[in-house]
């Protein structure tokens, strides 16, 4: 027997749970079925072995994220502001440079170097629409290159192209050479530009959650019909849809699909979902990131004016935060491991991978660093239930061919989900505005 309700939503992080909400506050039914026996999708709190709460997954809040921050004020979330005190670091050929703000000390050349090719790339994204990238007056000849061809063109220095590759891979967390550059485009504009991208102060990782994002996605869940360890294997749509699940089925006049593109093309959809529809999800992979996390008993770098946030050419850690809690009862530094150095990190064991994260964090802030009371991290890409992290990409001749469909609804099958938002696209803030674009639909 299959149960009955309004809507069915498949997936419990932001984007399902913002439009399950939604719906409530309309007066319509909703399930949500969640794989995981968890809420919270790609937002993962953890409690580090010997120390405190950490973020594994989404953590930041920023400018602009308005639908995010509205809900943290709305719950009344206690936020904090990311730690920036002190000098930024710059490691490039192994020495440091302390500096300050979001541009590293670098020489002439290789700053106005970075400086130019920003300002291009900002110039030209500013051009992508929003919620039709593929309309771009040069939408054809940016979706037929990668952002990476693109860099090689347009940066004449080594230490330039490194530093820059280095820091879009951590906005990205994608090979460069894999991504259109009119995703990349599409994705600057949605969070504004590079500078709210790469900032802390006032940019996309200027604020935290007091106990980490998770509880928030709990709060959300609060009062809905969550049913957690329910993956999805079929899906039958038609004059109804019924979604069956590893706990029994459940018909609804319409669903809302809020789940990464390549776990919708594991699901057996009865028919078929249309060709660009299945291109669309078939072409889309998922970045891959590691968030490589170590807990000391202090923050001892901030003993030498050192703010904790690091760049360096070098890897498999190319960009760290000081990541401590509020009270500074201990210190935690975290570095991410992106792209290729994340497929690479991951096919070691923990203990490897804790050398390696170890090995980075002595480069930049010195012997102490070596010897951690913990460490913890999360290989987003060996998650079943999402393949990998932040986000899925488009890769050339995607958006142009397929890309318009990505909103389009099959049907009674609605889609939301962080990679279909216009704004904040990528970010927790996306999946929220996704989920109630959904739900609207609906």
């Amino acid at each position: 027997m299959s149960e009955r309700t309004d809507v069915v939503i498949i997936g419990a992080g932001f984007a399902g749970l913002s439009a399950a909400r939604a719906l409530r506050r309309a007066g319509r039914a909703a399930i949500v079925l969640e794989a995981r026996d968890r809420v919270g999708g790609r937002v993962y709190t953890s409690q580090a072995p010997g120390g405190p709460w950490v973020d594994l997954g989404g953590q930041w809040a920023g400018p602009t994220q308005d639908h995010l921050l509205a809900l943290l004020a709305e719950q009344g979330a206690r936020t904090f502001p990311t730690w920036t005190t002190g000098d930024n670091l710059v490691l490039v050929d192994g020495k440091a440079r302390r500096y300050r703000g979001t541009i590293p000390r670098l020489g002439v050349a290789s700053l106005l170097d970075v400086g130019q090719a920003q300002w291009r790339l900002e110039r030209m994204a500013r051009q992508v629409p929003l919620d039709a990238p593929w309309t771009a007056r040069h939408a054809e000849r940016w979706d037929a290159t990668t952002l990476g061809a693109w860099l090689a063109r347009n940066l004449r220095t080594t230490v330039a192209r490194d530093l820059l590759t280095a820091g879009l891979e951590s906005v990205f967390a994608a090979e460069l050479g894999q991504m259109s550059l009119l995703h990349a485009l599409f994705y600057i504009h949605s969070g504004r530009d590079l500078d709210t991208l790469f900032g802390t102060t006032d940019g996309a990782q200027a604020t935290r959650v007091d106990g980490g994002m998770q509880g928030v996605a709990e709060r959300l869940a609060s009062g809905l019909d969550v049913r957690l360890g329910c993956a999805v294997r079929r899906v039958e749509h038609g004059a109804a849809v019924t979604v069956h699940h590893d706990r029994g089925a459940v018909t609804a006049d319409r669903a809302i699909i809020a789940i990464p593109p390549h776990l919708i093309a594991a699901i057996d959809f009865t028919p078929r979902l249309p060709p660009e529809r299945a291109a669309l999800i078939a072409q889309t992979p998922m970045g891959a990131v590691i968030k490589c996390t170590a807990i000391y008993d202090r923050p001892f770098w901030r003993d030498a004016g050192l703010s904790g946030l690091s760049l360096s050419d070098r890897g498999p850690i190319h960009v760290a935060f000081d990541n401590s809690p509020p009270d500074g009862s201990c210190g935690v530094l975290m570095g991410f491991a992106e792209a290729d150095a994340a497929r690479r990190l991951g096919a070691l064991d923990e203990a490897g991978r804790r050398a390696a994260a170890l090995t980075c964090f002595v480069r930049a802030y010195g012997g102490a660093a070596a010897t951690p009371r913990a460490y913890t991290d999360h290989v987003w890409e060996h998650d079943p239930w999402s393949g990998g992290c932040y986000g899925a990409f488009c890769p050339p001749n995607t958006w142009t061919t397929v890309g318009r469909v990505i909103r389009t609804p099959v049907g009674r099958l609605h889609w939301a989900g962080t990679e279909t938002a216009t704004h904040w696209s990528g970010y927790i803030d996306g999946a929220i505005s996704s989920g109630l674009r959904a739900a609207a639909e609906v």
